[in-house]
């Protein structure tokens, strides 16, 4: 019983933040029921999908400002399987028509019984739908309403399209990462969509539902990618209020400016992490590291950086990346490997916490964090094609009002 047992969530299916969301309330312990759109004959359920189609007046369209699953495929593509897609794990799946109005009607009534709503339409389209925070919080005015957009439910970029690198771009997070000279490299789709999106809607749909419980009363929480990415590097806008952080990339102490902190190339072309950033840190990592030139003391001479990053880079690479390891890892040296994503579950650190599991013949990273009472169930693999007749009944629907449902091609 993950510590989440009894919440009910409904999820209308989107892609990238909003799943991972749904994922991790279900991976703690709620019971997340995902809202697919019922797709034409011969055609993919809608977190399947990839399509930036337009704006529709009558059903959810795919989110405007959502990154893909992690399969790299896209809508249509022989290289997308929904039978693995992580971030749809754990939950269980109804597919409604919502053109129809048996199909919206049936949506309704789930939402009237969620206490947590999560969406990644672009903003209007659940309005439209009728489905929107003030008819749904009308039936059901404790509700948590979550909303997942890159720009936000305001501004003049509400409305645009864009993704996860648009978004870390206005956020100042982008232009940050890179090497000296070079130009801004692409951090996967971590910051802005999973740390900026995903994990901050689900902070303010935990918050909000702490608070209702106080006051009865539901609300919206509007998480933008955009706010999130900023919010992410409130270090960075410290350090640089401080005098701390210059614009030049690759120039700063976090970004692998200092030889102390950077990644380096071993002798067998395999790379190793170095952060030894606190004094008595940095000493016992050049002990160990077999460094005894007196140029290496003047630790925080910023001048000397690239310098002693030069000659670091070329001790370094006098050995293989795990020789180094034996030496180094596992003490306050702050060095470890940088894995690949074969190497990483089979790390004894990673083996020992079970931090990678198997599900369904599928390697994926385990729910996260760990609780010392509730624990939080294995996941389960995704539902494809699903029609949600169980779920239905199991949330209250009657026998007559699911054949009801089947009857009119709602379901």
């Amino acid at each position: 019983m993950g510590p989440l047992h009894g919440i009910k969530v409904v999820e209308f299916a989107a892609l990238g933040p909003c799943p991972m969301a749904a994922m991790i309330l279900a991976d703690l312990g709620a019971e997340v029921v995902r809202i697919e759109r019922k797709p034409a004959p011969g055609a993919k359920p809608a977190s399947a999908s990839r399509g930036d189609a337009g704006p529709s007046q009558d059903a959810p369209t795919p989110p405007r400002g959502a990154e893909a699953p992690p399969s790299g495929g896209s809508g249509g593509s022989p290289l997308f399987d929904p039978n693995i897609d992580i971030l749809n794990r754990s939950r269980r799946v109804v597919t409604l028509d919502l053109k129809k109005p048996e199909g919206l009607a049936a949506a309704r009534e789930l939402v009237a019984k969620a206490d947590i709503l999560v969406e990644g339409y672009r903003p209007g389209v659940m309005e439209r739908l009728g489905l929107g925070p003030d008819d749904s919080l009308n039936a059901n005015p404790r509700l948590v309403y979550g909303r997942m957009t890159g720009w936000g439910q305001s501004g003049p970029l509400a409305h645009a399209a864009g993704h996860d690198i648009n978004y870390l771009s206005l956020s100042g997070a982008l232009h940050a990462i890179g090497e000296p000279g070079g130009k801004p490299v692409v951090p996967l789709n971590l910051v802005a969509d999973c740390g900026g999106g995903a994990m901050l809607l689900v902070v303010g749909v935990l918050a909000a539902l702490t608070e209702a419980r106080g006051s009865g009363q539901g609300q919206v929480v509007d998480a933008a990618m955009t706010d999130g990415s900023a919010l992410l590097m409130t270090m960075m806008y410290t350090l640089k209020a401080m005098g701390q952080w210059g614009q030049t990339r690759g120039s700063n102490l976090l970004d692998g400016g200092a030889h102390f902190y950077d990644t380096y190339r071993c002798a067998d072309g395999k790379y190793l992490s170095i952060g030894p950033i606190e004094p008595q840190f940095y000493a016992l990592f050049l002990q160990k590291a077999g460094i005894d030139d007196p140029d290496f003391s003047q630790q925080w001479d910023r001048a000397r950086w690239p310098e002693l990053k030069t000659r670091l880079a070329a001790h370094l690479a006098t050995r293989t990346r795990d020789a180094w390891c034996v030496l180094m890892e596992g003490s306050d040296a702050c060095v470890a490997p940088v894995l690949d994503m074969d190497e990483a579950p089979e790390h004894p650190h990673n083996r020992a916490r079970g931090t990678f599991i198997e599900v369904g013949g599928v390697v994926q990273p385990a729910p996260a964090p760990r609780f010392s009472r509730s624990t939080p169930a294995t996941p389960r693999p995704p539902q494809v094609g699903a029609t949600g007749e169980d779920v239905l009944a199991d949330w209250g629907f009657t026998p007559d009002a699911i054949d009801g449902l089947r009857r009119a091609g709602a379901i």
